[in-house]
């Protein structure tokens, strides 16, 4: 099943595989999108859907160095070569929208202005990555460093955000993407909203599980008044601890979330399943209840193989596969799994910043021998 094809909001896949959001920190600057990313995405558009790296709605959302924002003229102008890159490959492309929260540091925020999060609370040994002495992307010469101390959001700001998801999201479209994803996972603002032990707020953003999810529902409500549902998804971590994002009852939480999208009506769930040594692993009766709470498409990523992405889709927990991170070392990462080909070995020192190293500079095969060039 994994090589069939699939519809997704009325989009034509081409297979099951999606190559999912990973930061790759190489845009330029004022946060652009370039040349060489346009030739990085082109390059994987043998998967059914690419979504692209985050891409921060505002300057506030910004956590890490170099990565590319879609708020202004010239970070659409950016995206809009990307996206032209893709289609011409016939691909298809969604642009996953990001605002960090709390992990962020004042040397990447504007004028050294604190993080902003639901709640003043600091997740000891979260680090960022971040280019205090300006660098810049091509170098590849960045730090990782503690995040900075949170301000609590005014209730105002928070209406100002979810402004900024709607126009970020009309950016996109504008750029060319043929849909968004909502970062809701991994330890970052929307999380933060949702997850017990990062929001303490007594208002009601906060408190209830109701409250909680209120700001998910309204920030999923205005991107999809904005572009249309059939053009939205969100992504989902509710078992990981990424980021300090911590729940007291995950499940309870994020089938409440699934309720609520489907009950807007999206296009799809992303679920990130934990994928690091010793991670908890997602009880099927988790996925089955995913199942029956949204009734759209659902696509999982987690250290995934073939075997394991065929069972996924044969017993119905999933309908689209993500495979990550064999996706920076292998271009034609869907044909290699297809016809059970060797894959190359990522470059980890290269994954953040740099030039085409290590980036666009990975062998392909060749398809009519099979030789690679």
């Amino acid at each position: 099943m994994l090589f069939t094809e699939y519809t997704l909001g009325g989009l034509h896949l081409k297979n099951r595989i999606v190559m999912p959001p990973m930061t790759r920190s190489r845009a330029a600057r004022g946060d652009v999108a370039t040349a060489l990313m346009a030739e990085y995405y082109s390059q994987r558009t043998g998967a059914g859907l690419l979504i692209s790296e985050g891409t921060q709605i505002s300057r506030q959302g910004q956590g890490y160095a170099w990565t590319p924002g879609i708020y202004s003229p010239e970070q659409i102008a950016g995206w809009k070569q990307v996206t032209d890159a893709v289609h011409t490959n016939n691909g298809l492309i969604f642009a996953q929208l990001w605002h960090v929260g709390r992990v962020s540091h004042i040397s990447i925020q504007e004028n050294g202005a604190a993080p902003v999060a639901p709640s003043p609370i600091l997740a000891e040994g979260v680090k960022v990555f971040a280019d205090p002495t300006g660098k810049g992307a091509e170098n590849g010469a960045g730090e990782m460093i503690q995040h900075s101390m949170p301000r609590e959001l005014t209730k105002a700001e928070i209406q100002a955000i979810i402004s900024d998801f709607a126009q970020a999201a009309k950016n996109a479209v504008a750029a060319g993407f043929d849909g968004v994803e909502l970062h809701g996972a991994n330890g970052y603002l929307i999380e933060q909203f949702i997850d017990s032990q990062t929001n303490h707020r007594t208002d009601e953003y906060g408190g209830s599980l109701e409250n909680r999810l209120r700001f998910l529902k309204e920030v999923v409500t205005a991107v999809a008044d904005a572009i249309g549902k059939h053009r939205v998804g969100v992504r989902q971590a509710p078992l990981t601890t990424l980021m300090g994002a911590m729940d007291d009852h995950p499940e309870e939480t994020y089938i409440a979330a699934a309720k609520v999208l489907n009950d807007i009506g999206i296009a799809y769930i992303h679920i990130a399943e934990a994928d690091w040594d010793n991670a908890p692993v997602m009880p099927v009766a988790f996925k089955e209840a995913y199942r029956e709470a949204f009734s759209g498409t659902l696509i999982y990523a987690g250290k995934y193989t073939v075997a394991r992405a065929e069972e996924a889709l044969q017993k119905g927990w999933a309908d689209l596969i993500a495979f990550g991170r064999p996706f920076i070392a292998n271009p034609d990462l869907p044909y290699r799994l297809q016809h059970q080909l060797p894959l190359n070995e990522p470059d980890r020192s290269k994954f953040f910043g740099g030039s085409a190293a290590g980036y666009t500079d990975y062998p392909i095969i060749k398809k009519t021998t099979n030789a690679i060039i």
